[in-house]
Formats: C-alpha cells, sequence, structure tokens
C-alpha cells in the first residue's frame, strides 16, 4: 500500500530530526514545490491536537513538538539532565572533542549506531553546540563547548588523554578512507 504524501513528507521530516527545505522535499519525493505545499497543508490539519507540529518559514519546515506539550517536555529534559553522561553520550562527546567537529552522519559512521540521542542529550546540557558546515552549509556540525571542557576538568582539549596521538590516528584514518572511496 503506498503512502499518502503527507505522510511520506511526515516520515521524512521526523527521521532528518532537523529542518529541510521545501525544495529540497519536493526533489526527494519527485514532485511539484505545489503538491509540497499542498501535502504540507493536510499534514498541518492531521496534527491538530496531537502531540506534535510543523513549523513553517518560507523556505524550510520542521517536525516539532506541539506548543501544548511544552509542560511535559520541560519534565522529560529535567529527567534527562539529572542523570550521569551515559556511554553513548561520553563516545559521543570523545569523538567531537578529538575530532574538532562532526556531523551527526560522521558520528554515527564511527560509533556504528544512531546517535541522535546522544547528540540530543549533549546539545540539552551544553556540552557541544551546533554550528554551520563550511563545506556545506544545509548541514549541521557540532564541536564541544567550553562548558565541556569544564565538565571534563581540563583547560583546552589537547589536554585530553594521548589528544595528538588519538587525532593524528583518527585523521589517518578518515584520509585512508577518503582515497578508497575514490
Amino acid at each position: 500500500m503506498a503512502l499518502a504524501l503527507s505522510s511520506r513528507l511526515e516520515a521524512l521530516l521526523f527521521a532528518s530530526g532537523e529542518p529541510l527545505a521545501k525544495t529540497r522535499l519536493a526533489t526527494l519525493l519527485n514532485v511539484s514545490q505545489e503538491s509540497i505545499e499542498d501535502a504540507l497543508h493536510a499534514l498541518s490539519i492531521t496534527l491538530q491536537d496531537r502531540g506534535l507540529a510543523l513549523v513553517q518559514t518560507g523556505r524550510d519546515v520542521e517536525l516539532r513538538t506541539a506548543a501544548a506539550a511544552a509542560e511535559d517536555i520541560k519534565h522529560l529534559r529535567e529527567s534527562e539532565l539529572s542523570r550521569d553522561l551515559g556511554k553513548a553520550s561520553l563516545e559521543t562527546l570523545a569523538l567531537v572533542m578529538y575530532r574538532g567537529s562532526a556531523t551527526r552522519g560522521e558520528i554515527d559512521w564511527v560509533r556504528g549506531v544512531n546517535s541522535s540521542a546522544a547528540v540530543r542529550s549533549l546539545l540539552l546540557r551544553g556540552l557541544i553546540e551546533r554550528i554551520e558546515d563550511p563545506a556545506d552549509k544545509r548541514r549541521a556540525r557540532y564541536q564541544a563547548t567550553i562548558d565541556a571542557l569544564a565538565h571534563l576538568g581540563i583547560q583546552a582539549k589537547e589536554e585530553l588523554p594521548r589528544y595528538a596521538e588519538l587525532s593524528a590516528a583518527l585523521a589517518a584514518h578518515e584520509a585512508k578512507a577518503d582515497e578508497s572511496e575514490l
């Protein structure tokens, strides 16, 4: 059974976890811009009185939690922040710090699993921040914050254990992987 265009849009927006350009959605789904606008309107109606909402600018659209759920989301975030960093979050933070910055795709590739929850937890705690990727302005990179250094009790990332050695090994591994793709 084929999904309606509005359902396909919902799936893409949910899976991306970040704003997508309407033109990109039209390209991904191989439909016209007008069809995207109609499907977004239908999806917006479907989401009324639900826990999710569409947030749109003239160019971008994102699936977000509904404003009416703000208090419940606040309780969830407070409970997340009261726990210690888990193994996944520590691995993600280490990767970002040793690389200098990383995209979510790069983090997922190195860890071999979806890192959305770990990235989200680190963002909520202020240990990493989103920055624009200079190589592709449509993509976000994550870098460690000063709070991350303070959390680890260091003043600079170079104070991390075996920083020079591990950073060089990671760079060499990535260069080798890039060569093998050619």
